[in-house]
């Protein structure tokens, strides 16, 4: 089991658009195999982060989710939103032990 975690830093001030995004973007995700996502935005640390976190049952099933789910059409006019939201991203795979 893998959980991938995406981590978006907004721009200033964006925080509510992003969130206001996220159902809409949740149901795109979930056509193409994402499974339960979870969304966290900061307490403490660098403000106006919005983590993404999914878990997956091995590193093909994320792949073959990113694959289908990033090239479809659908997705991409999503992103086309989200994406003027965002300063910059980051992602971390863990492997869940536990």
């Amino acid at each position: 089991m893998i959980l991938v975690r995406d981590i978006f830093q907004l721009k200033f001030g964006k925080a509510k658009d992003a969130k206001a995004l996220l159902n809409e973007g949740r149901e795109i995700a979930r056509k193409f195999g994402f499974g339960q996502r979870r969304a966290l935005t900061d307490l403490t640390g660098a403000s106006y982060r919005l983590v993404l976190e999914s878990e997956f049952n091995s590193l093909s099933v994320w792949e073959n989710a990113m694959k289908d789910g990033l090239g479809s059409t659908e997705w991409q006019q999503w992103y086309q939103k989200f994406t003027p939201l965002i300063e910059s991203a980051s992602r971390e795979v863990f492997s869940i032990v536990d």
